[in-house]
């Protein structure tokens, strides 16, 4: 059997499970201890692809999903990641993130067990569960670039950052610095010249399509196509997956890239692979940041999953009416899938629960996100909580940090506290924030001047900073909105004055 029809069989697993299927949840059982004794409704919840693949491994005999993937493709073989960055510092990010993704994030436990020794043959559980330290994580990251110690990585890092000679001699780090200062000619003649560059892969499993792909997406991105056209006429495999299970095409849904997911999608790319937990599709990705635009493209032909926070993001209202039964409660789909909870490690950990609250209101969030005014009031008369803050942020903090003017005055309209104080983002900058404070970090004007218009007080403080909306907006360097601000705190007249 090749490796292909061992990935079918385990989303047809996953779909097994998820779907109800007793038979499929007892095979699951048997192999994650983890789900022992978890209920249906959990297994719906946070199951993932990760899961359904490591439990098929050792169904057939294998000590994880890797292993079985190299003996069904001997060719693949196991490969030393390749050096990109030299910084060392960057690296270090990289392995304490490790410490928190093994939580979350089953492809990460798939590392662990890879290069750590202490670990090649324990299950998904015991990696969990044993003592894991920095140290730990960083032996990772030195075995997986070829070094027996972290001592010897990073002297090979510093020696990078120094050495121009031994720099040079890096083709994967070389093609990657081509293709962040937007070398196209270069790149393309590193890749002829060292034809195995499209298929090997980088610090955290990342491939040069997967790096292309992010760097096309910044603000100061060169487009990216071409080069990654290039790599796939190359023979650059458009589902690899980095050690988060992000592919390309999860890369480009968190860039909003039309063109290029569509590209990519031409090309094969699977719409169903799953990344930072249960449910977490390229389409997901694209909708928990409200990129509607890419969502659309990724949403033409499938919704992966098929539950009420997809719908709602998606603004189907046909797909939103089916997750309620006709008496008016949610479906047990509705709820299900929702594992995804955060695209990287700088979100705070968060456990997502069936409880039917909870998935009103994170739908809300989702749809305000978009902007999708065609399924709000389907959600509040259902009883979704215009103020409700289910994960980091509530329906009016997402709609203003998105830029969503028409999203922010239904919410007004329809009861929401233009003042409440909540969450958003990170841990350090997220505390006791009001969808003014950012509105005006972001600088979306139209977002600010309505919600100045509708009354939002200006002189509240936030509660890590004690800074306010003006504060923000010049700290993040968005003149127009603090100069808008500044002029609308003074009384009537004031700033006519000074500028005439």
């Amino acid at each position: 059997m090749d490796l292909e029809q061992h990935a079918k069989q385990a989303r047809e697993l996953l779909r097994a499970i998820r779907s109800g299927n007793t038979e499929a949840a007892a095979r699951l059982r048997r192999h994650q201890t983890r789900w022992a004794t978890s209920d249906d409704r959990e297994l719906r919840l946070l199951l993932s692809l990760h899961d359904a693949q490591f439990a098929l491994a050792r169904e057939q005999g294998f000590a994880s999903w890797p292993k079985l993937k190299a003996h069904a493709d001997p060719a693949a073989g196991v490969a030393h990641t390749q050096l990109f960055e030299a910084n060392l510092a960057w690296i270090s990010d990289r392995a304490h993130g490790l410490l928190r993704a093994r939580h979350s994030a089953g492809p990460a436990l798939e590392q662990i067990r890879e290069w750590h020794p202490r670990f090649h043959d324990r299950s998904d559980e015991e990696i969990r569960q044993a003592p894991f330290t920095e140290e730990d994580a960083r032996l990772v990251y030195a075995r997986e670039h070829g070094f027996d110690t972290w001592d010897a990585l990073a002297a090979r890092v510093n020696d990078l950052a120094v050495n121009v000679a031994a720099a040079a001699a890096e083709p994967f780090m070389n093609a990657f610095a081509a293709l962040r200062s937007g070398a196209d000619s270069r790149f393309k003649v590193l890749l002829q010249t060292h034809p195995r560059l499209a298929l090997e892969r980088g610090t955290n499993g990342n491939t040069l399509l997967n790096l292309a792909v992010s760097l096309a997406g910044k603000p100061d991105g060169n487009g990216g196509l071409s080069s990654i056209e290039a790599l796939l006429a190359s023979g650059a495999d458009v589902n690899q997956a980095n050690n988060r299970g992000w592919t390309p095409l999860h890369q480009a849904a968190y860039a909003n890239r039309c063109d290029i997911a569509a590209l990519l999608i031409e090309k094969g790319a699977e719409l169903d692979a799953e990344a930072h937990g249960s449910g977490g599709s390229p389409l997901i990705v694209a909708l928990f940041w409200g990129h509607r635009e890419v969502a659309d493209v990724l949403g033409r032909d499938a919704v992966a999953p098929n539950n009420l926070r997809a719908a709602a993001g998606l603004g189907r209202l046909d797909l939103v009416d089916a997750c309620f039964r006709p008496d008016g409660a949610l479906t047990p789909d509705a709820g299900a899938a929702r594992g995804f909870y955060r695209p990287h490690s700088g979100f705070p950990d968060w456990n997502p629960s069936p409880d039917p609250q909870e998935v009103l209101d994170e739908a809300l969030v989702w749809a305000c996100k978009g902007n999708r005014l065609e399924v709000l009031d389907r959600l509040v008369r259902a009883g979704a909580r215009p103020d409700a803050d289910p994960y980091r942020g509530t329906p009016l903090i997402w709609a203003s940090v998105c830029n969503r003017p028409e999203a922010v005055a239904w919410l007004l309209d329809h009861g929401a506290d233009i003042n409440r104080k909540a969450t958003f983002g990170g841990l350090t900058h997220g505390q006791g924030i009001t969808a003014l404070h950012l509105a005006a970090q972001y600088g979306n004007m139209a977002v600010v001047r309505l919600l100045v218009e509708r009354g939002a007080d200006r002189a509240i403080e936030e509660d890590l900073y004690r800074s306010t909306a003006v504060a923000a907006a010049n700290h993040f360097g968005q003149t127009e909105v603090r100069d808008y601000l500044m002029n609308a705190l003074e009384p009537p007249g004031i700033g006519r004055e000074r500028s005439g």
